[in-house]
């Protein structure tokens, strides 16, 4: 059954006043195979009008055919080397929704995100499916990556549900994001509010497109993803319905944070530290076979971009102007870093940090998951701490919390480890389903658990929060 706010006939007329809008906001790209079933320019300058992302400096649209990335993997819709790693083989993938894809950027005067030529940050991407079901879906990219970086996690499956979709680049990304602001924090604390930025358009582009303002906005994401959607429900909680929290980082002043645990891991490297060190500092036991991998990719580069974003003065010569021109230069760490106390450093370091920090204080339901081999963001320092914090808010009705027993921080490590791990995608799509039966049907969600790795069975797509 199609849903009810479905308008095909006033989509495809839009789909026309698409291409005629181009022509007034901005130069288009040039066509792919992917838009050549757009209908023709629809008369009225209101169906223009209802095209315009408020705020936007640039925006250039398409009508599609399909716009999850089984159509689009290879055009410039998407971006899947932005992708890699985050999903395991044999990740079922919907397909068929045709509709209206907006890309474009906010004023902003940072560089770093050059896609489609831009040179310029804050870009965004807003995907209005023909058959829409009334809701909206907001998100922000996970670590340092862009747009278009949770396009299979997120976008294709909301996608073919019905919800209009929304993600930013957070206004700065890749190795040399700490580079952004003009004084420490400034970085991170722009990811916020680039995000409260997009959900703010997006949901004016989503009425003007639809000719009604969304009936639902939901926030998630997986990572710094996760991290945004929790500041966002606790700091915006009157743009939100509710949230699905993957793997959030937890910022707090005084810790636990990244900075408390990934100086071991970098210490454990140089070995300077070993698995009591390691354990201590929260990384699980059982996460041991995950540790020389997360060395050679993660704790490095992470701890020391994230020190120079909010700590320039410990280190000034690494990373320094560049975070590395080499893949190894960039993923190596900072000798000193082994040896960073976070606990003593000066206040303005803690100040910093106080920006971008969480309370638990959130305002609408939220849905947090982890897994509990997670070897980047411990899941002990991390969402076990985030359910404490929000329960010492007094606010564990609005929050379920669910351990994903074999997830890790990335589901492509699946495939290196099928019999150690299980992918915690599946469970992340059955939790934001029990988030809109919780938020829309009054439908409680079963009470914090570990959803348990099964025996048998296709973990790649198949989970249930609920057993």
């Amino acid at each position: 059954m199609r849903p009810p706010y479905g308008r095909s006939r006033r989509t495809a007329a839009l789909c026309g006043a698409v291409l005629l809008a181009l022509t007034m906001v901005g130069p288009a790209r040039a066509a792919s195979g992917a838009a050549r079933s757009c209908a023709g320019p629809a008369p009225g300058s209101a169906a223009v009008s209802a095209l315009h992302v408020p705020g936007a400096e640039r925006q250039q649209a398409v009508c599609l055919p399909d716009l999850t990335t089984t159509a689009l993997a290879g055009t410039e819709y998407t971006d899947t080397a932005d992708q890699a790693g985050l999903t395991a083989a044999g990740t079922q993938r919907p397909s068929g929704v045709p509709g209206v894809q907006i890309d474009g950027y906010f004023p902003d005067d940072s560089t770093f995100n050059t896609t489609h030529g831009w040179r310029h940050d804050a870009q965004f991407v807003i995907r209005l499916p023909e058959h829409w079901n009334g809701g909206l879906v907001v998100t922000g990219a996970p670590g340092t990556r862009k747009q278009y970086a949770t396009d299979v996690l997120i976008s294709d499956r909301v996608l073919a549900a019905g919800y209009a979709y929304a993600a930013t680049d957070k206004g700065n990304n890749g190795p040399d994001f700490y580079r952004d602001g003009q004084r420490p924090g400034d970085a991170l604390a722009e990811w916020n509010r680039r995000t409260t930025e997009l959900t703010r358009a997006a949901r004016q582009t989503v009425a003007g497109f639809y000719g009604r303002a969304p009936r639902r906005t939901y926030m998630t994401g997986i990572s710094n993803g996760g991290y945004l959607t929790r500041w966002q429900l606790e700091n915006h909680p009157e743009l939100y319905d509710g949230g699905v929290d993957w793997e959030g980082t937890l910022w707090t002043a005084n810790g636990p944070n990244p900075l408390t645990s990934l100086p071991t891991a970098v210490a454990y490297g140089q070995g300077k530290a070993g698995t009591r060190e390691m354990v201590a500092a929260g990384f699980a036991a059982g996460s041991w076979f995950l540790w020389p991998y997360h060395q050679a990719a993660y704790w490095g580069v992470t701890q020391k971009t994230y020190r120079a974003a909010l700590d320039p003065d410990y280190d000034r010569t690494c990373p320094g102007a560049s975070a590395g021109s080499t893949p190894a230069e960039i993923l190596a760490p900072c000798a000193s870093d082994a040896a960073y106390d976070f606990a003593a450093r000066p206040a303005a370091v803690r100040q910093a940090v106080e920006r971008i920090a969480l309370t638990g204080r959130i305002g609408r339901p939220l849905i947090t998951l982890h897994g509990d081999l997670d070897t980047l963001l411990p899941i002990a320092t991390d969402s076990d701490v985030y359910a404490r914090m929000v329960a010492d808010q007094r606010r564990s009705g609005l929050h379920r919390y669910y351990t994903v027993q074999g997830g890790t921080h990335v589901d492509g490590l699946y495939d290196s480890y099928p019999g150690l791990l299980r992918p915690i995608l599946p469970c992340y799509r059955s939790a934001f389903t029990a988030l809109t039966d919780w938020v829309e049907r009054g439908v409680l969600p079963p009470a914090d658990h570990t959803i348990r790795r099964p025996v048998v069975g296709d973990v790649v797509n198949t989970c249930r929060v609920g057993g």
